[in-house]
């Protein structure tokens, strides 16, 4: 085995070290997430980790690493007879970010299965893991199937196999740690809800510090025998720590005044469910046995909440983790004597989101405050008001040159529940929740050959395709002979997550104050939709002279929603320029990822100005897009009593549909009205 970086060797980061010991002093507190920037050394101090584990027991020769004084009744493996221990170091098992269901939980023998009747089953990593840690580097970046049966098997410590009426039970016990960078996507919150405790690590400004890290780094890959040689005594005095704060676990008081504290500290940050409660609860007695002492003090209550609380909070993707910690201190305060506690204190608001002076849930500005009033009469060259340029000196908006008349980003509206768009037809993509999609998970559609190996046999199937070549096999009596050949796969829909490309206006026609609030409402909505869809995100903006990719493809719909924020307005408005930059780039990643197919959502008020023609250069791009078969949605942001329905023009070209702000909302009564005469004029056309 390859020489690990030593643990104690590991330099600052005490937050994560810290989280790290307490999972291995109590696994009862139910694991670390660890998020942070890449490059910080979160996997180099996961790995570390499993060299300071006591030695386990185990049962000689049994593939599910039972407890010799405690074998599993169930183990596959069993009945164990009564034989000498062997003993092994803990394990540390990866789990990799493309491992298929068959590799994480096992996989049996269908063939075998159905001919002999024999259940022969390979473990998987689950299996592997028990008694040990499973480490999943990337966990955001798995499949959610995978998550939820890892995590299942977290919280009841055991794994089920169910393959067409043959069943496996195993015990399956570990330390969950998983690392993920947030640029790549969040976690639902009810799956980081299972994790027990998170950390936020980030690379040291100090520069002393970072000299250390390269010193020792670079020492490491020169000798690494040598250089664990160096820490040996304080890994063996650290694991020694581990063992006797083990000991000392089960003797640890949890007093009234503790429960209090915790339960009061969930209460103040309004944080769902009572998990958050047991996991506090869990860690502070740790805590106090990793210090050598017998009873929970306040300080390990804390602590606690600053380890167990951080994502519980967070509401949607948008939500900035972390504590208040005045509120913590002052609610460990109210709660901490032995007096009882004012039956109806006032703590004052709660606190939410948006404390700490973050923006991004600002709501529509004062009347007045924008320089153009709503309800107005459209300009339709876009050299008007409206075509962009910064207030004159009489309040009026001075017209817009080309790249200029930049305003100040506006703050955007309170996001709500959006219409669910999808692209038509039948994909083959990442698993999400858009689109209709061929997937491992879903409804049962057909069956076919396997393609490889086979994963979900589709049992009627096998055996109608079987059933005609049994008198030629010979078969006498009962039972049905199955070859290889005979073998159906199950043909599954489901649902896929697409690439969701956002262009979006911020020309000087969208530059009045209230209506670019409501249009950055509405297109935090649509991410908000794609961040429970599990799609990835893109955002073009173009204004001025030309279009930009604002974002890159990206799993972070927060990354996203940082950039609408800080979205400028003004100028005029190169909309054929902005359709091609999406063009451009959904080519690109068309190239990089041909499974996933993208949505484009193009919002705007369809107005185009520039040289010439520059409305129908716009089309002639919309048409571009639509020849290459891109699914499309048109948000229509045109506002007053004169509209030209630029952007339904648009959406034709594009061969998509066309929606306005109002109709965006999934309980707009205008969009219900659409989608009934839209499925009308489809009955009636079929």
């Amino acid at each position: 085995m390859s020489t690990r970086y030593p643990f104690t060797a590991v330099v600052g980061m005490d937050d994560l070290r810290l989280a790290l010991l307490l999972n291995a002093v109590s696994p009862a507190v139910g694991g670390v997430l660890v998020r942070g920037e890449k490059g910080t050394a979160k996997s180099t101090a996961v790995r570390a980790l499993a060299d300071l584990l006591p030695e386990v027991a185990v049962v000689a020769d049994c593939r599910f690493s039972c407890d010799p004084a405690a074998p599993d009744p169930g183990c596959p493996d069993g009945p164990h007879r009564a034989a000498a221990p062997d003993s092994r170091p803990a394990r540390m098992v990866e789990l990799p970010v493309g491992a298929s269901e068959d590799r994480l939980v096992g996989s049996l023998d269908i063939e075998r299965a159905l001919a002999d009747g024999v259940k022969s089953f390979e473990p998987g990593l689950l299996a592997d893991a028990h008694r040990g840690i499973l480490y999943v580097d990337e966990v955001n970046l798995l499949h959610d199937h995978l998550v939820d049966l890892m995590l299942d098997a977290a919280a009841m410590g055991a794994s089920y196999v169910e393959r067409e009426g043959v069943s496996v039970r195993h015990a399956s016990r570990f330390l969950l740690v998983g690392t993920m960078n947030p640029e790549e996507g969040e976690l639902r919150p009810q799956l980081l809800d299972r994790f027990g405790l998170t950390v936020e690590v980030a690379a040291s400004r100090d520069p002393d510090q970072r000299v250390e890290v390269v010193r020792r780094r670079l020492a490491f890959d020169e000798d690494p025998a040598a250089f664990a040689a160096r820490w040996a005594e304080d890994e063996e005095e650290l694991r020694e720590r581990v063992r006797e704060a083990r000991e000392l676990l089960p003797r640890v008081a949890l007093g009234d005044t503790a429960l209090r504290q915790i339960a009061a500290t969930c209460a103040a940050f309004e944080v769902d469910g009572m998990r958050a409660d047991i996991v506090m609860a869990r860690t502070a007695t740790a805590l106090a046995a990793w210090d050598g002492r017998s009873e929970v003090a306040e300080e390990d209550v804390r602590r606690a909440a600053l380890l167990a609380l951080p994502h519980r909070r967070r509401r949607n993707p948008f939500d900035a983790p972390g504590l208040d910690e005045d509120t913590l201190d002052e609610t460990l305060s109210r709660f901490g004597g032995d007096d009882e506690p004012d039956p109806d204190p006032d703590p004052g608001p709660p606190p939410g989101p948006g404390d700490g002076g973050g923006g991004g849930g600002g709501g529509v500005p004062p009347q007045g405050e924008g320089p153009a009033a709503e309800g107005a009469a459209p300009d339709p060259s876009g050299t008007g008001p409206e075509a962009g340029g910064a207030p004159g000196p009489d309040g009026q908006q001075a017209p817009g040159g080309p790249g200029g008349g930049e305003q100040r980003p506006v703050a955007a509206a309170e996001p709500f529940r959006a219409r669910m768009f999808s692209v038509p037809g039948l994909g083959d993509g990442a698993a999400g929740r858009r689109s209709r999609a061929r997937t491992e998970h879903g409804r049962t559609t057909g069956a076919r050959r396997p393609r490889g190996g086979l994963t979900r046999l589709h049992l009627a199937a096998t055996v109608q395709a079987a059933a005609p070549h049994q008198r030629a096999r010979g078969r006498t009596g009962a039972g049905l002979v199955v070859r290889r050949d005979d073998l159906r796969q199950t043909v599954r829909e489901g649902r896929e997550g697409n690439l969701v490309l956002f262009a979006v206006d911020a020309s000087g026609s969208m530059a009045a104050r209230q209506r670019m609030g409501a249009v950055k409402g509405a297109v935090l909505s649509l991410l908000l939709d794609a961040y429970q869809r599990r799609d990835k995100v893109g955002l073009v903006t173009f204004r001025g002279r030309d279009a930009e990719l604002a974002l890159p493809p990206t799993s972070s719909v927060d990354a996203a929603a940082a950039r609408l924020g800080s979205l400028p307005t003004g100028g005029r408005t190169p909309l054929a320029a902005g359709l091609l930059k999406a063009r451009e780039t959904l080519r690109v990643e068309r190239l990089r990822d041909p499974a996933r197919r993208p949505l484009l959502v193009v919002v705007t008020d369809g107005r185009a100005t520039g040289a010439g023609d520059a409305f129908g250069s716009a089309l002639r791009a919309a048409r571009l897009l639509a020849a290459e078969g891109t699914a499309s949605v048109v948000v229509d942001c045109e506002s007053g009593y004169v509209r030209l329905g630029l952007a339904g023009t648009l959406a034709g070209e594009l061969g998509g549909t066309a929606v306005t702000l109002d109709e965006l909302r999934a309980d707009s009564i205008a969009g219900l009205v659409r989608d009934v005469r839209t499925a009308t004029t489809a009955r009636r056309a079929a």
